[in-house]
C-alpha cells in the first residue's frame, strides 16, 4: 500500500519548510527509520524518516524548494503502484509532467536494478560506458554523495543510468580504476613521500614535505603544480536557512539599536569550591544516599550564571523586556523566560527555558542540558527556539575573557559568559595573590537602558555569583 510521506510542521508557528538535502532518490528501496530528506525551518535543521518499508515510487519537490507544511512530499509503496492520486499542489517534479520529472517510473526502476547488480557486472558495464564530459550529465543524489565521501572525480565517471545519468555503480567503478581527484600532484616524487590522498594518492600539500623542495626552486615548483591542478580556486556553499536569518537578525540588530557593552569580573573562587564539593560528594555516592537532585547531575558553571540571571533580572524590569520604538511602548514581561545561546553545525540557535525565575538551579540545569542536545541533534520543536525575554550566551569553552555579544532584538540586553582566568590582587596584608576571575560582558540597548542602571546590573550579578552559596540557602 503506498504511503504518502508528508512535510512536517515543527511547531505551531511553522508554515512551510525549506527541503534540505535528500537522502535517497527515486527507486530506492528504504527501511523503516531511514533518512529521507532534511528540511529546514527559519530555526532549525531537521530529519524527516520513512514511516514504512518499500520503495521511493515518487518525489514531488527538490533541494531548496520551500514546502508547505502538511503537504505530500515522496511516497512509499511498491513497483508499480498508482501515486497520482497523491500529486500534492505546487509539485516541482514528479506530477508536473515528463518535461520536469527527472525519469519515467520504468526508467527509474531500470535505474535502481542496475545500481543493485552484482559488483562484477556493474564494472564491467561502466568500463564500456561514455565517459562524462566534464558534469554535463545528471548526477543521481546517491552517486554525488558517494563521490564527494571517496574523493572520486566525477569527469572520469561512466554514464550509464536513465537519459545518461551518472549513478552510484558508474562511481564505484571510476574509483576501482582509481580515478580519484587527488592525482592532480604528479608522479615524479610518488616513490619518496606516502601520499595522504585516498588509496595513497599524492596530493600538492604533501610535496612540501619533501627536503629536495625546501628551497625556492621548491617553492616555484609547488606553485606551478598548484597552478596547473584542474580544479575551482574556490567552492561557494549555499547559505542555509538558518544562516540567512541569523545574518539578517544580527545586521538588523547592530545597525538598529544602541548597543554598549559592560564588563565586570566576578571572584569565582566561591563558586568553583562549590562546585567542587559537589562533585566530591556525587563521587563518594552522596547523590544516592542524600537523593538530592543539585548531585544527580552537578551543575555548570554555566548553570550557575542561568540561575543567577533569572534571579538578578526580576529586580530590573527594563531588562526583562522587549524595545518597540516605533509602537512607541517597552514590554515589560511578569516572567523571565531565558534565552540560551547554543552553537550548532548547522548554526546558532537560541532555545528557552520557560519561566525561569520560578525553578530551582538543577531544574534549570536538566532542561539546559536537555534543549542544547535537542539543538544538536535537530530535534529541537521550533516552539522552544521563541519567546526569550533576556538571552544568556557564553564563550567560555573557547578561552575569550571578553567580548560584545549581540543583542536579539526586540530583547533589550543580552549576558555573556566568559572564560575563568588567573587574575593578580593583594590580600588583607598587601601581599599579592593569584585568584580565579571571570568576567560577565552584559550588552544592553542604549535606547531602553541607560549606563547607570547597567552598571548596578552587572553588580548584582556579581554578589550573587561570589556568595552562591549563601544564595542558594535562601
Amino acid at each position: 500500500m503506498a504511503v504518502p510521506v508528508i512535510m512536517p510542521r515543527q511547531g505551531q508557528s511553522v508554515e512551510s519548510c525549506i527541503v534540505g538535502e535528500w537522502h535517497v532518490a527515486k527507486g530506492d528501496h528504504v527501511n523503516e527509520g531511514d533518512k529521507l530528506f532534511t528540511y529546514e525551518t527559519d530555526k532549525a535543521t531537521f530529519d524527516e524518516t520513512a514511516p514504512a518499508t518499500g520503495e521511493i515510487i515518487a518525489v514531488f519537490f527538490e533541494e531548496g524548494d520551500d514546502v508547505p507544511c502538511l503537504l505530500n512530499v515522496l511516497v512509499i509503496g511498491e513497483e508499480g503502484e498508482d501515486w497520482q492520486q497523491f500529486i500534492p499542489e505546487g509539485a516541482t517534479v514528479d506530477g508536473k509532467g515528463a518535461a520536469t520529472s527527472e525519469v519515467a517510473p520504468t526508467e527509474t526502476k531500470a535505474e535502481e536494478k542496475t545500481e543493485t547488480a552484482s559488483a562484477t557486472t556493474t564494472v564491467a558495464k561502466a568500463e564500456t560506458a561514455p565517459v562524462a564530459d566534464g558534469l554535463d550529465h545528471p548526477v543521481s543524489p546517491r552517486a554525488r554523495s558517494f563521490a564527494n565521501k571517496h574523493n572520486v572525480d566525477l569527469r572520469m565517471t561512466g554514464s550509464t543510468g536513465p537519459n545518461g545519468r551518472i549513478i552510484e555503480r558508474d562511481v564505484e567503478a571510476a574509483l576501482n580504476a582509481g580515478h580519484i581527484a587527488t592525482t592532480a600532484a604528479g608522479s615524479d616524487y610518488a616513490a619518496g613521500i606516502t601520499g595522504s590522498g585516498i588509496a595513497g594518492a599524492i596530493r600538492v600539500e604533501d610535496l612540501a614535505k619533501l627536503p629536495e623542495l625546501q628551497n625556492l626552486e621548491g617553492a616555484a615548483y609547488i606553485d606551478s603544480v598548484a597552478g596547473a591542478l584542474d580544479e575551482p580556486e574556490f567552492v561557494d556553499t549555499k547559505l542555509t536557512n538558518i544562516r540567512k536569518v541569523i545574518a539578517r537578525t544580527m545586521r538588523d540588530s547592530l545597525n538598529n539599536l544602541a548597543q554598549l557593552t559592560f564588563n565586570t569580573p566576578v571572584d569565582m573562587t566561591n563558586l568553583l569550591a562549590l562546585r567542587k564539593k559537589l562533585k566530591d560528594l556525587k563521587a563518594a555516592g552522596m547523590d544516592e544516599a542524600l537523593g538530592l537532585p543539585l548531585l544527580q547531575k552537578v551543575p555548570t558553571i554555566n548553570d550557575f550564571f542561568l540561575y543567577a540571571v533569572s534571579r538578578v533580572v526580576k529586580d530590573f524590569p527594563d531588562f526583562n523586556a522587549h524595545f518597540h520604538e516605533e509602537e512607541g511602548y517597552i514590554r515589560h514581561f511578569n516572567r523571565v523566560h531565558l534565552g540560551i545561546a547554543v552553537a550548532t553545525d548547522r548554526g546558532l540557535m537560541v532555545p528557552v527555558i520557560k519561566n525561569a525565575d520560578l525553578k530551582s538551579l538543577s531544574q534549570i540545569s536538566q532542561e539546559a542540558r536537555e534543549l542544547a542536545e535537542a539543538c544538536q541533534s535537530g530535534s529541537i520543536s521550533p516552539d522552544k527556539l521563541q519567546g526569550a525575554t533576556i538571552t544568556v550566551t557564553n564563550m567560555g569553552v573557547t578561552g575569550v575573557e571578553t567580548f560584545t555579544p549581540v543583542i536579539n532584538p526586540p530583547e533589550t540586553c543580552i549576558v555573556g559568559v566568559n572564560s575563568a582566568t588567573q587574575k593578580v590582587r593583594k590580600d588583607k596584608d598587601g601581599n599579592l595573590e593569584l585568584y580565579p576571575a571571570l568576567y560577565i560582558s552584559l550588552t544592553t540597548d542604549h535606547r531602553a537602558i541607560d549606563g547607570s542602571p547597567a552598571g548596578n546590573f552587572n553588580k548584582a550579578l556579581k554578589q550573587i555569583l561570589e556568595n552562591i552559596d549563601l544564595y542558594l540557602m535562601n
